[in-house]
């Protein structure tokens, strides 16, 4: 009955995927595109490169219009989505790159260059000789990198180059991109759900929620922004007892309350972690110091996924999103 309302009645809902986000990235900056999933970061990457045209608006990129596709921007621009694959499956991922040379009309010897310093950076050693189902997901996605840089693209679009990869792999393609924009002055947009990629790589983040734009800055005045807190960690000596309860239950350490303080995160083996507020912050570690066995306090701003989050709690309001599901009837 359902298939047969839907058939004889039909109803659909507009969403507005990206809706009138505007910012500008000068050359040779490295920002962080952030929201969370759905938010529209990949449809905006998906213009950017030409892939999508948009219902309206305007986009410049190096002096072109994306979705015209000129051969002139395509040479300039590459996308990297870390959940899709260029290079063909069943065979070595150097003949992949042989393809991609043909295509952007490389010269035999710029290509040889250009590999011989990506092979060097992304230690691809033997494997561009291998054939590609055969590589592990981070050596795969190492020749990835390699196949959409080989034409020296001056704006580089990644779409979470590093998801799914263990931490020592995100850590050599994070510092790739930080190696490769300096050598070349690339200009870098990059969305990723690690936080770690963004605060080796961006100084500047954009964040968007439902399509709109939350917050466009650095990456230091949105922890001051959206963060009223500090984060302190106290270690206590020896004779301060074990913890009263799991977890340091009611913000209490043997004997010791630390209630008093702050909001008590965690009491555990000699360690409290407190939340105050920021103004609060140099009173709080002066009575600490001067009423507890301290041996050791650290001062921190919260984890950026914690300020994150903060930014999507101050997106849309209830009634837009009451909006934006709203079914709309067509004929």
């Amino acid at each position: 009955m359902a298939s047969l309302r839907s058939f004889v009645r039909r109803t659909s809902r507009e969403v507005r995927a990206v809706d009138d986000i505007s910012f500008a990235v000068e050359p040779g900056e490295v920002v962080g595109f952030l929201g969370p999933n759905g938010a529209g970061k990949t449809t905006t990457l998906k213009m950017l490169s030409g892939l999508l045209h948009p219902t309206g608006g305007e986009v410049d990129v190096l002096g072109h219009v994306p979705w015209q596709r000129a051969k002139a921007y395509l040479r300039q621009m590459t996308l990297v989505m870390g959940n899709r694959n260029q290079l063909q499956w069943d065979i070595p991922a150097i003949d992949s790159y042989e393809l991609n040379r043909a295509i952007y009309r490389v010269p035999r010897d710029d290509f040889r260059r250009t590999l011989d310093e990506l092979t060097e950076l992304l230690e691809l050693g033997s494997l561009v000789h291998k054939p590609v189902r055969q590589l592990s997901l981070g050596e795969r996605m190492k020749c990835e990198v390699a196949a959409a840089l080989l034409h020296r693209p001056q704006v580089l679009f990644l779409d979470e180059p590093t998801i799914g990869l263990d931490v020592t792999m995100q850590r050599r393609i994070r510092g790739f991109i930080a190696e490769y924009n300096r050598r070349h002055g690339a200009t870098v947009l990059l969305t990723s759900h690690y936080m770690l990629d963004v605060e080796a790589l961006c100084k500047r983040v954009i964040v968007i929620h439902h399509g709109r734009l939350l917050f466009d800055g650095n990456l230091a005045d949105l922890v001051k922004r959206f963060s009223p807190h500090k984060t302190i960690v106290v270690e206590l000596g020896d004779d301060a007892g074990g913890p009263n309860g799991p977890g340091g239950s009611g913000g209490q350490l043997g004997e010791r309350d630390f209630s008093a303080f702050g909001e008590v995160v965690t009491a555990e083996e000699g360690r409290v972690t407190l939340r105050v507020p920021k103004a609060d912050t140099a009173r709080v570690t002066e009575r600490l110091l001067a009423s507890m066995p301290i041996t050791d306090l650290t001062v921190e701003d919260p984890p950026i996924e914690e300020v994150i989050e903060q930014v999507f709690a101050s997106g849309p309001t209830e009634s837009e999103r009451e909006n934006e599901r709203a079914p709309v009837a067509h004929e």
